[in-house]
């Protein structure tokens, strides 16, 4: 009769089928927390935290608007999982500017240009101020589902943004288009669409058939990107 040692014992029970399940388990049971974890739980802080998985699986971040600074970006503070998660209720953001500071993304809505404001002394567009006021009674103060697509040379995160109004979930690209407060951005440098290129010329080909927004100023339109062109890089 073959007596084992305790050696050798410990060894066959390490690799009894019943051991071998277990820790099979346990390690699908902490990779699947870790996914979860940072999918669900984890808080993208600012740009720096924007890793490139987010950014080539196009990984949607759902938030709340805590500022607009302008026709076409705004402030984004990540609410994973909201109020799943305790957003609104048991975990409260923060309403303080310094206490923001650092904890949240400047998102440039992709596929669009707004009319640039008035900066550095240089004058401002017409119907710039009209963007901004439209943009912030849209989304100020709103939770918002973002896409993002890139990090652009400002450290914006370049993203197509979502909101939930009384008619359905809107595009707010398209939206700004639709009210000719924004046309499809010209630069080739960093312009990004997702798959919505298309469907945006649609919209602002209409928008200028019926003469909306900077539509209006007909031969008169400077676009926001010869604007830039002009005032900013001494072209």
């Amino acid at each position: 009769m073959r007596v084992l040692t305790a050696s050798a014992a410990q060894e066959v029970s390490l690799f009894h089928p019943k051991v071998l399940l277990l820790s099979a388990g346990v390690t699908t049971t902490v990779l699947l927390s870790y996914r979860f974890y940072r999918r669900y739980v984890r808080r993208i802080r600012n740009y720096l935290d924007i890793t490139p998985e987010i950014l080539d699986n196009h990984q949607r971040l759902y938030g709340y608007v805590t500022r607009v600074g302008d026709g076409d970006n705004f402030r984004f503070y990540h609410t994973p999982g909201g109020i799943l998660m305790g957003w609104g209720w048991l975990r409260q953001i923060p309403t303080n500017r310094s206490l923001l500071k650092d904890e949240t993304l400047m998102i440039r809505l992709c596929g669009v240009d707004a009319p640039e404001r008035a900066h550095w002394g240089k004058p401002a567009q017409p119907f710039s101020e009209e963007a901004l006021n439209w943009l912030h009674a849209y989304l100020n103060g709103r939770y918002v589902s973002i896409t993002p697509f890139s990090i652009d040379q400002y450290k914006r995160v370049v993203a197509r943004a979502q909101v939930w109004k009384w008619t359905g979930k809107k595009d707010v690209s398209a939206e700004m288009i639709k009210e000719g407060l924004a046309i499809i951005y010209e630069g080739k440098v960093g312009a990004e669409f997702g798959d919505n290129e298309s469907f945006y010329r649609k919209l602002e080909a209409k928008a200028k058939s019926l003469k909306k927004g900077v539509w209006s100023l007909g031969k008169k339109l400077t676009t926001p990107g010869e604007f830039k062109k002009l005032y900013y890089r001494g072209d």
